[in-house]
């Protein structure tokens, strides 16, 4: 008996990809918006009703005033919205599993002139508030000869797969807020993280005192479009400014913020994040049931961390099921995308129960 067939493969089967959910398309609504926004004519730079009618939706949603700038990226929203944060001699902290310290290739030092990440580590890939006090505290000895710190950024939901629970962001906010720094959050995977909190964006952010949200719609169903949300108005002074100088005053913004406006439409992003952290219970409970097979730990939201024997993941691999190997020990990193279905799935657990059966 060959190893394809104890991994139960049908012949015609299409191995799912969980390398990441930037690996879906876009969401029905946003290719609906797009096509809406290319059949006319409008104004550039934003000056125009998608763009005008998305930070309408925005205040609608996050129930208060807000001052919102959609970007193309993540990196980005990150960079930029830091930027506003932090002066060039100043210091952000972070966890070490953050965007802006591990996937954002400078950019934050770059738009920031030269500001310092100061790592700020906690299990399961969220800060921990006693260690960020302690950071703060001792961060400047010396006065001048020190760079003060001026702002903090956490990742919601986690690249942990853990999702910030509302009093862990309050004890962060609360430490931000004693030493006047702002307070800024990365929500590339916003939605995930609301959806498996069950609260309101409201009470996810500006209730809990985030300062400034980098809202992501990318990887949950927008072509390229995030946008910069800012809930004081005197930290958006001159984004404008810093959004032109860093190439993302798009000059055809309308397709930029049609994607946001079909996004946010009928509350398509909070479906799809349902669906997306559906999919990753449906993952993890099956791969629980393995014998051989292991969480790393339960996930909270659309990513999965598991363990499997080595030759298992080169025939999965090699079968063309997407995920990335974390380390030499067999672990992985499974990200559910929101056009999962029980299918894809399903089809991964069958092979992953047939080759360790095999390898047994």
């Amino acid at each position: 008996m060959n190893a394809k067939s104890v991994g139960a493969l049908p012949a015609n089967f299409a191995p799912a990809n969980f390398a990441s959910d930037n690996v879906a398309g876009a969401l029905p609504e946003v290719i609906a918006a797009v096509t809406e926004a290319a059949s006319v004519g409008a104004m550039p730079y934003g000056d125009d009703p998608w763009t005008e009618r998305v930070e309408a939706r925005l205040r609608d949603i996050f129930e208060c005033d807000l001052w919102a700038f959609p970007v193309t990226t993540g990196t980005a929203a990150n960079a930029l919205a830091l930027s506003a944060l932090c002066p060039p001699f100043g210091m952000v902290f972070c966890h070490p599993l953050s965007h802006a310290n591990t996937d954002e290739c400078g950019a934050p030092e770059f738009y920031t002139g030269g500001a310092k990440l100061t790592l700020v580590d906690g299990p399961d890939g969220r800060m921990d508030p006693a260690l960020l006090r302690t950071a703060i505290e001792t961060a400047r000895p010396h006065g001048v000869h020190n760079m003060p710190p001026a702002a903090v950024t956490i990742t919601q939901e986690s690249e942990a797969g853990t999702v910030y629970a509302a009093d862990h962001v309050d004890a962060i906010a609360d430490i931000a807020r004693v030493h006047d720094l702002a307070l800024h959050m990365d929500g590339a995977r916003f939605a995930n993280a609301l959806a498996a909190l069950d609260v309101s964006p409201a009470d996810a952010t500006w209730r809990r005192g985030v300062d400034v949200l980098s809202f992501g719609a990318t990887k949950g169903g927008a072509m390229a479009a995030e946008a910069v949300i800012f809930f004081r108005e005197e930290l958006a002074a001159h984004f404008g400014e810093r959004r032109k100088r860093g190439g993302h005053l798009v000059s055809k913004m309308r397709f930029v913020s049609a994607q946001l406006d079909g996004y946010l439409q009928d509350d398509a992003w909070l479906r799809a994040a349902r669906a997306a952290n559906a999919g990753a219970a449906r993952l993890a409970a099956g791969l629980a049931d393995i014998e051989g097979a292991a969480l790393v730990r339960q996930p909270e939201a659309n990513i999965v961390f598991a363990q499997l024997p080595v030759p298992v993941l080169d025939k999965l691999d090699a079968d063309g099921f997407g995920f990335y190997r974390v380390g030499n020990d067999g672990t992985i990193r499974l990200v559910v995308p929101w056009s999962v279905t029980d299918g894809d799935v399903d089809g991964f657990l069958g092979a992953t129960r047939g080759y360790i059966a095999a390898v047994r």
